[in-house]
């Protein structure tokens, strides 16, 4: 942030020049910061109601570790995806009270004084192959501040599992669904509830999945109304999604 401009700001605003609203908007568009490899965006938790969020992949530990210093330095919550151990090894030398989720394979940060109170997004996984996707998920939307049930291995080849938990399912606001293989799953769910269904394809499955390719296109044709999708192993994406949906 550019303290000379924020204070200029500040000041109209004491002088009457200015109002609180206005001040709000020009908050929202104030310069970024420039680190040379990465130019971190401090305010766009004004702007979308959560702070930046780091993809790890393609990044050097060190890389990362720096971004995620100085989003600290001014967010109370952090969130970075799709790195292991050795990155969150350089980023609790520079943030200590980061933690890592393995499972998940991201990185969160949370110094938010209140504890997760929204309910009403709920969880599922095919298979158990899928849990990593469907742990990205969850982490996420608990991030933004929502409790998440989950039920996980809830998958088309043994269906009853996934009718078992159908009170749980009609009682939530949003449901995400992770699947890889055929990605029939989705289409279900969407069948049995009456809410938005978030259909999260994984690149689980064998040769001719391509890599989650068969689950993504079944997903996008599904026949049942409701459905929205996202990328192929994009659990932070629907996290996100059904946190906005939730608020």
């Amino acid at each position: 942030m550019d303290t000379e401009r924020l204070r200029q700001l500040l000041a109209r605003v004491k002088a009457g020049e200015v109002s609180i609203e206005d001040a709000l908007s020009q908050l929202a568009v104030l310069p970024y910061e420039d680190i040379g490899f990465a130019k971190i965006d401090h305010h766009r938790s004004l702007r979308r109601g959560f702070p930046e969020v780091v993809f790890g992949a393609g990044k050097t530990a060190e890389q990362v570790a720096a971004i995620v210093e100085r989003l600290a330095s001014s967010a109370e919550r952090v969130l970075v995806t799709k790195v292991d151990e050795p990155y969150f090894d350089a980023v609790r030398r520079l943030v200590p009270d980061a933690e890592y989720h393995p499972v998940a394979r991201v990185i969160t940060i949370n110094r938010a004084k209140e504890a997760p109170s929204r309910s009403g997004i709920m969880v599922i996984s095919g298979g158990t192959s899928d849990i990593p996707i469907a742990e990205e998920a969850a982490i996420t939307a608990e991030l933004m501040g929502n409790t998440v049930e989950r039920s996980y291995d809830v998958g088309v080849a043994g269906v009853h599992r996934l009718l078992d938990h159908l009170p749980r399912l009609r009682e939530a606001r949003v449901v995400v669904v992770v699947a890889g293989m055929e990605g029939a799953l989705p289409s279900v769910v969407s069948g049995l509830v009456a809410v938005p269904v978030i259909a999260v394809p994984t690149s689980v499955g064998y040769g001719a999945s391509f890599g989650g390719l068969a689950a993504l296109l079944t997903m996008l044709n599904s026949c049942a109304a409701g459905v929205s999708v996202v990328n192929i192993d994009n659990g932070f994406g629907a996290g996100y999604l059904a946190a906005l949906i939730n608020r």
